[in-house]
């Protein structure tokens, strides 16, 4: 590593090891020196040991995530948020606005994170063969259990018991249940649709697709695609 490496502050708001990961990463730079500013759910050891500046916010609030890039703005030269908590809130059109920094992720408009319905809308859209069969069950549609029961009756009756049951809204990749994996008969399907349903979110059943999981993931500054390698998990 040369010391003449240019100097770089970066924020980087962190939920756990993928921000580490992340950090790990750009400080072995040989081009530049990363300086890093870091927003902490709670305290990692890693990341407080690489940072200049370390704080933990424990509920990532968006505000005080704001108030901590302005009091070091003079030093940070862009932003990187990993929890989608953050992003959905908002993080970026706040941070960008209020402070002049630039950050990595999508505003708030484009955060599809935040529903899993409009993913699906999405992907009808732009690439309808891909999209899996699936129904949204909306809370305001029906008036009681056994109405809604009916419902996801009927769907299963069309698409098969081979499905995933999933909330519209984000429950850090542990709200969905899938036949086969968590579910066995529909007794535990249905038990498993009304926690979701109780809790306050819509829910949407799909059908279930077998394969590996895998990532594919790009940079883009609305000219240019930067694509990384693909990933498995």
């Amino acid at each position: 590593m040369g010391e003449g490496r240019e100097k770089v502050g970066i924020l980087v708001i962190s939920y756990g090891s993928r921000a580490a990961a992340l950090i790990d990463a750009l400080s072995r730079s040989e081009d530049y020196k990363a300086r890093f500013y870091v927003a902490d759910k709670q305290r990692n050891p890693f990341n407080a040991k690489h940072a200049e500046k370390h704080v933990v916010i424990p509920d990532l609030d968006v505000g005080k995530i704001c108030d901590f890039v302005e009091a070091n703005k003079n030093e940070i030269d862009f932003g990187i948020c990993c929890p989608e908590k953050p992003i959905i809130a908002g993080v970026r059109d706040v941070v960008e606005s209020k402070t002049g920094v630039a950050m990595i992720c999508p505003t708030k408009r484009y955060a599809i994170e935040e529903s899993k319905v409009a993913q699906r809308r999405l992907l009808e859209e732009c690439c309808a063969e891909a999209n899996p069969g699936f129904k949204v069950f909306r809370r305001e549609g029906y008036s009681s259990a056994s109405e809604v029961k009916s419902a996801v009756w009927g769907f299963l009756d069309e698409i098969g018991d081979e499905v995933a049951v999933k909330p519209d809204k984000p429950a850090a990749g542990k709200g969905g249940g899938v036949w086969g994996d968590h579910l066995t008969n529909r007794g535990q399907l249905f038990e498993h649709f009304a926690s979701i349903f109780d809790s306050g979110s819509d829910v949407v059943i799909e059908e279930k697709v077998e394969g590996e999981g895998s990532s594919f993931q790009g940079f883009c500054d609305g000219k240019k695609l930067a694509v990384l390698p693909d990933t498995r998990e």
